[in-house]
């Protein structure tokens, strides 16, 4: 079976992390953008959508990586921004609206390896095709990435509950 080529993703979909209070990205939010310029650099992405609303602080997480993308020479053309999102659920059923617009299917989702599993989880069940782009960071297998591990087996489940929840929600129109 022959894989698809790398080249031909219509986007990279970049999911928020946290920022600080004076708008600086965390080392999270610093690596999953630094990957996706280098997708949208190299070409294997088109376009690049920035997902993450204000969290923790009033700006949100998406205008911050878009500034980011753009500071490093990505065309403000080729970024999208979905600012409202406060959580892996939100990115998903935020972005499909943009993605579905464009009638792009080819996707990639870039966010820390130990986010992919629930992630993919949600974005799936939001009926999006999308392919791990799974960022490491460098002090792997530090005692803080074993402890970003457990809390996402721990979100899981939780994650699940509250994705049907919002499924459903929107199959009733609400």
């Amino acid at each position: 079976m022959h894989s698809p080529s790398v080249d031909s993703f219509d986007a990279a979909i970049v999911l928020g992390a946290m920022i600080g209070p004076d708008g600086r990205p965390s080392p999270a939010l610093a690596r999953r953008v630094a990957h996706a310029i280098d997708l949208a650099r190299s070409g294997r992405a088109g376009f690049l959508v920035m997902s993450g609303g204000p969290v923790r602080h009033p700006v949100p997480e998406a205008h911050v990586m878009r500034d980011m993308a753009e500071a490093a020479g990505i065309a403000p053309e080729r970024i999208l921004v979905e600012d409202r999102s406060v959580n892996t659920i939100g990115n998903a059923r935020l972005t499909r609206p943009l993605i579905e617009a464009r009638g792009w299917t080819r996707l990639l989702v870039v966010t820390d390896a130990c986010h992919i599993p629930r992630a993919l989880y949600v974005f799936h069940r939001f009926g999006m095709a999308v392919r791990p782009v799974a960022v490491m960071p460098p002090e792997w297998p530090g005692r803080e990435w074993w402890g970003a591990w457990l809390r996402e087996a721990a979100a899981m489940p939780w994650t699940i509950l509250r994705t049907e929840y919002a499924l459903r929600r929107r199959e009733r129109g609400q």
